[in-house]
Order: structure tokens, then C-alpha cells, then sequence
């Protein structure tokens, strides 16, 4: 397997369940390492820059990676902590509120709708401000309204330059984005313009 991507580029990894997306996903985060051959960043192996690569990547997976004892806000303060990346409230709130969340500021996350938990998510996504984004089945539990969303985050990011790395069993509306597909494993990909773009 051998694939490079560059900036405004999205990496659409396709497979059925069991195929190894997620690994493969695993091993571009680094949380993994491969058996064989390596990933590389800039031309440089990751694992002789990791502390640069992580701050120009973020990771969202199947999990939403929030604190269900804290609200939205507090969620991003502690995510922000995390990477040692300096807390902006008033950004925050306004991430927020523009994916949805107004009405939830102020209420612990235990009590959110899963598609309301993927929206605290997407906005430490937005608020973490890295170039290269791996996003692991990101559609999961958002309604038709959300999934609208997360297309529009996805061009924007990629207009701006933005890289993505994504997996997804659903359709994508992407025009004007340039998409590479990787199948992973053996099984056949019955759609395969389930995203349209460029």
C-alpha cells in the first residue's frame, strides 16, 4: 500500500467491516506502527517528529472522546488542555453555537443526544486548528441536518488547504473537493462514486 496526499486532498479509505480501515487508520495516527514500511510527514518519518506531527493532526474515532460529567464548553477546555493549546472561551462558545449547541452550553454532556455529543466533538475538531484531519466514520449518529454540516466543514477545511483522511459507509456531497480512494481488504465496494466530488 503506497498513497500520498496533499493539501486541499481528501483520502476516502474504503473496505467492508473487518477490512483493516480502522487499523490503517490507527497507523497514520501513530497509535499503531506498522509491521512493515512506514508513514511519513513531510517527508520525515513520523516517529522522529512526533510531537510536531501531533500538532498538526487530530484524530476523531468512533468515540467522541468527551467527558460526559462536563458540559460542551469545559469539554473543549479540557480537549484544548490536553494538547497544550491556549483556551479561548468566547471561540469556543461561538464553535459551538455555530454547530447547533446554543441551548446546550450549560448542560453536562451525560445528557446530550448522541448526535449533540458529535457536535462537541466536531467543534474540537474545528477549534484544534491542524492541517491534517483523520477522521474515522464521522457521519456516525448525525441526522441529515448534521451530516449537511460536517460536508460544508469538510469542503472548508479543504478549500483552505486542509487535508482529511476519512472512512465512511455513507454517501458524501463534496463538489469541487479532490478526492483519492483507497480500497483496504478484498471486499468490493458496491457504490463507488458514493462521494461526488471534483
Amino acid at each position: 500500500m503506497n498513497f500520498t496526499l496533499g493539501e486541499g486532498e481528501l483520502l476516502l479509505v474504503q473496505g467492508g467491516n473487518g477490512q483493516g480501515k480502522t487499523s490503517l487508520l490507527r497507523l497514520l495516527t501513530g497509535l499503531a506502527r506498522p509491521e512493515e514500511g512506514e508513514v511519513r510527514w513531510r517527508g520525515q518519518p513520523i516517529q522522529r517528529q512526533r510531537e510536531q506531527y501531533h500538532a498538526e493532526m487530530v484524530y476523531l474515532g468512533h468515540a467522541n472522546g468527551i467527558k460526559d460529567d462536563l458540559n460542551p464548553v469545559e469539554n473543549l477546555r479540557f480537549a484544548d488542555g490536553l494538547q497544550g493549546r491556549k483556551f479561548d472561551a468566547d471561540q469556543a462558545v461561538a464553535t459551538l453555537e455555530r454547530l447547533g449547541l446554543a441551548r446546550c452550553l450549560d448542560l453536562p454532556c451525560r445528557v446530550l443526544s448522541f448526535g449533540q455529543r458529535r457536535r462537541v466533538a466536531l467543534a474540537a475538531l474545528l477549534l484544534a486548528g491542524v492541517t491534517l484531519w483523520i477522521l474515522d466514520e464521522p457521519l456516525t449518529g448525525l441526522d441529515v441536518h448534521a451530516v449537511a454540516l460536517m460536508e460544508g466543514l469538510l469542503r472548508e477545511h479543504l478549500n483552505a488547504g486542509g487535508m482529511v483522511v476519512a472512512t465512511t459507509h455513507q454517501a458524501l456531497k463534496l463538489e469541487g473537493v479532490k478526492v483519492q480512494r483507497l480500497l483496504v481488504g478484498k471486499v468490493a465496494i458496491p457504490d463507488a462514486s458514493q462521494v461526488t466530488g471534483a
